[in-house]
């Protein structure tokens, strides 16, 4: 009885290790195109049978946005009033600013996929590398003085 149990037993871990490695594979696929912090967004891809013809592969993408629900309007002031309006463009999410290096014959060039980056990007959360600071009245021992305070202060003091 016994033995029956622990044999059971070893074939549910074998199988569950198989169902496991098996869905590692499928999620290995997956390819990340955006993973914007500042507005919440991940946007990713990868292709799976087509439900039509299961021969053929499509390309699906799957946009996920977190809407922060208590984000205020102006991010450094806590006084601000609520979000309400959160807006995602597609085209600017999926903007790369950033210069890359490409042969052009027997040249490197630096080349940028966009020409249009501004850096006026409105954040819906905090940069966690980014110092937010706020400064606000003090009343103490009858005097009222200005304190500068950190709204993220793992990123303003060093350890």
């Amino acid at each position: 009885m016994k033995t029956s149990l622990l044999l059971w037993g070893v074939l549910a871990v074998f199988l569950g290790a198989a169902l496991v490695a098996g869905y590692e594979d499928e999620e290995a696929e997956e390819h990340v195109l955006v993973d914007n912090k500042c507005k919440c967004a991940r946007v990713t891809s990868k292709f799976v049978r087509s439900k039509d013809n299961p021969e053929e592969e499509v390309l699906v993408r799957n946009i996920r946005v977190i809407v922060p629900l208590m984000s205020r309007k102006n991010i450094s002031d806590p006084t601000s009033p609520v979000r309400t309006t959160f807006v995602y463009r597609l085209s600017e999410l999926c903007k790369k600013c950033d210069p890359t290096e490409v042969e052009l014959g027997d040249r490197i060039v630096t080349a940028g996929q966009s020409n249009n980056c501004s850096s006026s990007d409105t954040c819906y959360t905090y940069d966690r590398n980014k110092c937010y600071t706020k400064t606000f009245p003090f009343f103490y021992d009858g005097k009222i003085n200005t304190v500068q305070a950190a709204l993220t202060p793992e990123s303003c003091y060093a350890d």
